[in-house]
Order: C-alpha cells, then structure tokens, then sequence
C-alpha cells in the first residue's frame, strides 16, 4: 500500500510539474517507421529520451511538414521532442543514416474496427476505481463514451489529451440544460499490473476533481482486452517498460451499439458531447437495470 501511495505521489508531481512548465525540448535519435502520406505524423522507434521517458515506438506529430520532405522509412534520424503543458511534436529533424531496411507497406487509413456503428458491442467486465466489477451493461439505458489510457503515458498529445477531453465533454453536457441525464464517460487503463483502484481513484480526482458524477475510472484485465481490443481497433504493445498504443475512443447508444468511434486525438470535446446527446436519444429496446 505504501509502494502504491509513493508511485501515485510521484505520478501527481510529474504531472503537476509537466502543466507548471511552458517549452521542454529533448534532443532524440531513433529510426523512422512511417510517415503519413501528409508529412503530419511519423512513427518512429526512438531510443530513450534522458530526462523524459524510455524507448519506445510512437506514432508523433509533426510541425514542420518539410523537415520530412527527404525522409523514408528506416532512415535513422535525429531529432527535438518539443513538449508544452498540452502538446507536443517533433522538431529539427536529420537524416543520419539508415537501417537498410526495406520499407515497409504502406498502413497508414482510416481506422477500422471489427464492429462497425450500429453493431452490438458484446459485455465486458473491468475493475472501476472504487474496486467494484462494473460491466457495459451495467449502464444499460445511458449513453456511453469509453476510451483507454495508462496512467504513466507520459505524452501530452496521447492519454492526458483524452482525459482533457473528456472533462471538457462533461462540463458541456453538465452545462446544458437540455442535455439528455443519461450519459456516462469511461476511461479505460491496459495497465493492469499498474493502474489498480487506488491509483485510478486518485488520477481521476486530477482530472475532475471531488465530482464523480458521469465519468468512472477503471481497468481491464488482460482477459477482457483480448477480447475487447480488436472489436474496436485498440491496438497496444508493452516495449521496454512501458505502452505503445493508438487512440480509440467509441460512444454506445442506450441498447449498447456502436453509435460513434473517433480515431486518434484531433476530434473535439464539443463532437464528443454532440455524439452522446445523440446516442442518449435513441430508443430503448427494453427495460434495462441501470447502476444508481
């Protein structure tokens, strides 16, 4: 217990100290992957980052579109990890050698999931951050929104952007006087052997602080995500101590279909809360019990 409090004592510190700051740049190295077809991202498997976080391969934006221009996949490269409170990107980009490796085909699309909108998303059990087991259908009647995070993800533009996002969601909705009550926000840790009750309860408590009302922390089980995680795309890889993922964030309707996906980080807090008014509005097929 006291190794938990220590870890989630430290987690608020980095935090607290990420938002106190402006402009952070880290000097990297690592080998490119892919490139977006529009020079906006690169995936890149970088080497550790003193200072900031280990090696890893992340999908990473790009600022300056032209600093890719003479770029390929399995070029080595060097580069600027800029982060600011709620961003970040690369920068300075050099071209230092390469891997001789071929190229690899071309995967960059739009995101496709098993279940498609309109399909049932079967039920899965996670452990929320009060410790209790808490099932989809346990809300069955309300809108859903759910996406996954990490506690530990250390990159702005990834799980902390979708925790802002989240919040700013809710406060519209909650600031709506003609929004529809029955809606619930669920964010969703792969990091099982982490992200246990006591560290989601105090981690969400940074995001949306005392009121739980409407947005629940929890955690799947390995069991739950192998099951879970292609019907809508998640995609995540544990590599030298930590998490490479995607972003998937998806809205069910009150009979539990897919009424929505989002892919990535750049849709809106305002499409979200649009999306849920939405999916709270579709009729009910029957009677369902609904947690209090």
């Amino acid at each position: 217990m006291k190794q938990l409090n220590f870890c989630f004592a430290l987690l608020l510190i980095l935090s607290s100290s990420i938002l106190a700051q402006t402009t952070q740049t880290y000097p990297a190295r690592g080998v490119v992957k892919q490139i977006a077809p529009d020079h906006r991202h690169a995936t890149i498997k970088h080497e550790a980052i003193p200072g900031y976080m280990l090696a890893m391969t992340m999908d990473l934006s790009v600022r300056d579109t032209n600093g890719l221009n003479a770029i390929s996949p399995g070029d080595v490269i060097t580069f600027d990890l800029v982060v600011t409170a709620d961003d970040d990107w690369v920068d300075n980009i050099k071209r230092v050698g390469s891997t001789n490796a071929p190229a690899p085909v071309p995967t960059w699309r739009v995101v496709e999931s098993e279940l498609q909108p309109g399909d049932e998303l079967p039920d899965y059990e996670f452990t929320s951050e009060t410790g209790r087991a808490v099932r989809f259908s346990d809300y069955g009647g309300r809108a859903v929104a759910f996406t996954f995070f990490f506690t530990s993800c250390p990159l702005p533009e990834f799980c902390p952007r979708m925790n802002q996002h989240f919040s700013e969601a809710r406060k519209l909705l909650k600031e709506d006087p003609n929004a529809p009550a029955n809606w619930q926000l669920l964010s969703i840790s792969f990091d099982s052997g982490f992200d246990q009750p006591q560290i989601l309860a105090g981690y969400g408590k940074f995001y949306r602080g005392e009121d739980t009302n409407g947005w629940l922390f929890a955690v799947a089980s390995p069991t739950t995500l192998a099951g879970l995680a292609p019907k809508v795309d998640l995609n995540f890889w544990k590599e030298n101590g930590t998490y490479s993922h995607n972003l998937r964030t998806v809205v069910l309707d009150v009979n539990r279909r897919i009424f929505r996906q989002f892919s990535g980080n750049e849709w809106t807090p305002q499409q979200l809360a649009d999306a849920l008014r939405a999916a709270a509005k579709v009729p009910a097929r029957h009677a369902q019990r609904v947690l209090p």
